[in-house]
């Protein structure tokens, strides 16, 4: 069965430790796929605004799973938009805001939106993630699609705050971890696998004709789903557990080395 669609995770995956890949070596590799009739598409848990400024040359070309699932663009048209309903989004921030030590960022189609009492470093830091972050002194200011909630912690109690989560709010999100102290609270359901499953059927696309990069529990259902699931070299335990595949580690181009292998028609895609 031929390859006719790739899906990359970004941090950890696709990104070495300092947030940059060959451009050089993957526009060569991605001018190979368009001729081969491949579909590249960018899985991540990050702002879609955040994650086309990586691919200036061709982000009118592909498409994006973004935010865990909840948003999902193909050559620049929405193909879905999630949406948590008000009265969950209000029950959600009633719960976060009995936790301490847990900094939240709502994440919207339009923006993304923080506390202004929050800390300027913290403002700063998550700027390099949402390009769209925008500071409120309350909720009532949003008049966005809100599709997810991002949480940042401290590594030691992140299990404990997932496993509450789960239990108070299992109903209405899921938490999934990314790893370093980063937990995103998702729609039950709209994780990146279903949006690379809403795109497979836009395409005719088979999973066994899907590869799939990731190193994160962010990324399992999507290395589950595909015929050809890599986890990182450098990946978290359980996405290794959900993977079929290992690629090199992300700050060797281990992506980049498994898609010269796709367009060479090498093992496994022999």
């Amino acid at each position: 069965m031929s390859v006719k669609l790739i899906a990359v995770d970004m941090d950890g995956t696709f990104l070495d430790d300092d947030k940059k890949y060959n451009k050089t070596r993957f526009l060569s590799q991605y001018a190979q796929l368009k001729q081969l009739g491949i579909k590249f598409v960018v899985a991540s848990g990050n702002q879609y605004f955040q994650l086309k400024s990586f691919f200036p040359e061709i982000a009118s070309e592909i498409a994006f799973v973004a935010e865990n699932g909840a948003y999902i663009v193909n050559e620049g048209q929405d193909v879905s938009v999630a949406e948590i309903p008000a009265e969950s989004v209000e029950k959600i921030l009633n719960f976060l805001h009995e936790i301490p030590g847990v900094r939240t960022v709502i994440c919207g189609k339009n923006s993304a939106y923080i506390h202004a009492s929050r800390p300027e470093d913290f403002y700063q830091k998550m700027k390099r993630f949402y390009h769209h972050l925008i500071q409120i002194d309350s909720t009532s200011e949003i008049n966005d699609t809100i599709f997810k909630f991002a949480l940042n912690i401290s590594d030691e109690h992140l299990a404990e705050l997932m496993s509450s989560i789960d239990r108070e709010l299992g109903h209405i999100v899921t938490p999934v971890s990314s790893g370093h102290g980063s937990a995103d609270l998702i729609i039950p359901g709209r994780h990146k696998a279903n949006g690379l499953r809403i795109l497979q059927e836009l395409w005719g696309i088979d999973d066994s004709e899907v590869v799939t990069f990731g190193d994160g529990g962010n990324d399992i259902e999507m290395l589950q789903q595909a015929g050809f699931g890599f986890s990182m070299s450098n990946a978290m335990a359980s996405a290794t557990a959900a993977a079929n595949y290992v690629a090199g580690s992300n700050n060797e181009e281990g992506v980049l080395d498994v898609i010269d292998k796709i367009i060479k028609h090498e093992k496994p895609f022999s």
